[in-house]
């Protein structure tokens, strides 16, 4: 009975040790690496929820404006949520970006954090050298996460030696009120990191689901064949299809959308759109929901890429 007892002892002594090295991890550091609507959105919402945050870009200026655009955006969220007290406001607004540092050099301020979240321009070769470059100077424990809508995340984890310890983490724009986060896991993933990436998004007050590598995830799986769909729709206008005038609303009011696919392809941007319907068609030629629109290709060769440039399919001042 005495060895019996002593096996038993060894045996959860065991289990213990092993389930002290899978332990997840609690994530408080964060650096975001691009400063452009979407990191300037994750930094936020991660400072705002008691995350120490480092912002990452190439020069001061993109900083400077990202964390003006960052105080503009808490002003409206402190506005609605301490409507009551605008003094609390005042100092939530303070704390969140006392929470966030900037930086220009990544290398130098990701040794100590626990996530790096990339949301940098749609290139795999660019991504690919920045994570090579930082897998050299991050901490072990560290997760890598990319902040991609199109991009296998597999094929940027390949560049780090980290294959374990990256993932997709894909958030929705704008970020603060947008609740979805996309926790993409590859082959690689371990069920550490993946469970840390899932802990992370709950702590952000987002809903995580999760999914495969899979080209678009879950969200642009669906959307982007509907919005294309929707071109195709309108370039047949000739043949007496629809308008896109009457496109928009239909679905507005026909599925209780709160936008229209033209509105939407507007306020995504059409160069988004575009690049995300070229890269799925060069990994599957035939498919027909991955054909490229001609109409679609002139807009954005005449630079029409919808709200941001001032027009797209609709004109706006």
């Amino acid at each position: 009975m005495a060895f019996v007892t002593r096996q038993f002892m060894r045996s959860m002594s065991s289990s213990s040790t092993a389930s002290a090295s899978a332990k997840k991890i609690i994530v408080k550091h964060v650096t975001v690496i691009g400063g452009g609507l979407m990191g300037a959105g994750i930094a936020q919402v991660a400072a705002a929820t008691g995350h120490t945050v480092v912002l990452v870009d190439q020069t001061e200026d993109i900083l400077a404006k990202s964390k003006k655009g960052i105080e503009e955006s808490l002003r409206k969220v402190a506005k609605k949520k301490f409507a009551e007290n605008p003094k609390a406001g005042g100092e939530f607004v303070e704390k969140t970006l006392s929470s966030i540092a900037t930086s220009t050099d990544a290398a130098s301020v990701v040794h100590s954090t626990d996530l790096v979240v990339e949301a940098i321009v749609e290139n795999l070769k660019v991504k690919n050298e920045l994570f090579k470059r930082l897998d050299k100077f991050a901490a072990e424990h560290t997760i890598f996460a990319s902040n991609t809508s199109s991009l296998q995340i597999t094929s940027i984890a390949n560049a780090t030696t980290r294959q374990d310890r990256f993932a997709g983490l894909h958030f929705f724009n704008p970020v603060p009120l947008m609740k979805l986060v996309e926790v993409i896991k590859t082959p690689m993933t371990s069920q550490k990191t993946f469970e840390s990436l899932v802990d992370f998004s709950k702590a952000l007050g987002k809903h995580p689901v999760a999914c495969k590598d899979t080209p678009g995830f879950i969200v642009n799986r669906l959307l982007v064949p509907y919005l294309m769909e929707a071109i195709r729709l309108y370039e047949r206008v000739s043949d007496g299809d629809a308008s896109k005038e009457d496109i928009d609303t239909a679905m507005k009011l026909g599925a209780g959308y709160p936008m229209g696919p033209f509105e939407l392809l507007d306020y995504v941007g059409l160069d988004t759109t575009k690049f995300i319907v070229d890269g799925w068609h060069e990994i599957d030629v035939k498919n027909p929901l991955h054909q490229p629109s001609p109409f679609l290709n002139k807009l954005v060769a005449e630079n029409k890429f919808g709200k941001k440039t001032g027009e797209g399919f609709y004109k706006y001042k």
